[in-house]
């Protein structure tokens, strides 16, 4: 599918009185990588939910190519945007062949027999995520990567239009996460992803926003978000930028700070 432009336009959760995401605005060109970084309890992941919809905010709306989600089907929803959240799991039984198809089920009317077309799909998916081997697999036989590789397989399958991933390269070795997010660079899709690594984020993403309980810190490219004195005061810990010799990518080298951070990290 042909990627769309996302908007989150002055986006509000709270719950049990309490405020997880404060007046978010963020928005993500077509064919954008745009990156979620902030320490636990910054509101990435509740953002994402009202993207997805698996959460209603309390106030704003989640635009797609200009119109609001909230009046839209679930279904309509769920064949433009693909999601890959942290609890994502597979508790069945199934196939890894089986659990990929899955992904076809927004766009599909009962149980029917997947299309030449879709099984294709399926097959190329199996391809890229580097599982063709484990098709005929359990899926309750798998380690915690190898599901992780499967999940996305399924959320390509849905043939999405924006991505939606959170901590995807959670679980995955260092080859396989190197190689999840090369493939997101040159997928064309949108995507909006949240990350725990910042060297990743800087490696993959077009722009990041950072977030800090629940508020944005500020939203730009790597290099200018990703500067020693930002990466202090959210987190907690002092940076020295370089640039990596190969791809001239920003990358970071971490050292503890040797005085009282700036900001106190905000708990869940």
């Amino acid at each position: 599918m042909t990627p769309l432009s996302l908007t989150v336009q002055g986006v509000s959760v709270d719950v049990a009185g309490k405020t997880l995401v404060r007046a978010l605005n963020l928005d993500a060109a077509a064919g954008e990588i745009v990156g979620l970084l902030g320490p636990n309890g910054s509101g990435k992941s509740t953002a994402l939910r009202c993207v997805y919809r698996a959460l209603r905010p309390s106030a704003g709306a989640v635009l797609l190519d200009g119109d609001d989600l909230a009046p839209q089907d679930m279904r309509e929803t769920a064949c433009r945007i693909a999601a890959l959240t942290q609890d994502s799991s597979v508790d069945l039984d199934f196939t890894v062949e089986e659990v990929v198809a899955l992904g076809r089920a927004p766009h599909q009317r009962g149980n029917v027999r997947l299309s030449p077309r879709e099984r294709v799909l399926c097959r190329n998916a199996l391809v890229r995520l580097d599982i063709t081997h484990l098709a005929q697999r359990s899926v309750l036989t798998l380690s915690g990567g190898e599901r992780q590789r499967v999940l996305v397989a399924r959320a390509l399958v849905q043939e999405p239009a924006v991505l939606v991933l959170d901590e995807p390269t959670n679980h995955l070795d260092i080859r396989h996460q190197v190689e999840l997010l090369n493939f997101l660079r040159g997928c064309g899709l949108t995507v909006l992803v949240a990350l725990h690594d910042l060297n990743l984020a800087a490696a993959v993403c077009h722009r990041i926003a950072m977030l800090r309980g629940g508020s944005l810190v500020t939203c730009g490219t790597p290099d200018e978000v990703l500067t020693p004195e930002t990466v202090r005061a959210v987190f907690g810990v002092d940076v020295t930028p370089v640039t990596h010799p190969v791809t001239g990518a920003l990358q970071l080298l971490y050292d503890l700070p040797t005085d009282k951070p700036l900001l106190e990290e905000t708990s869940r």
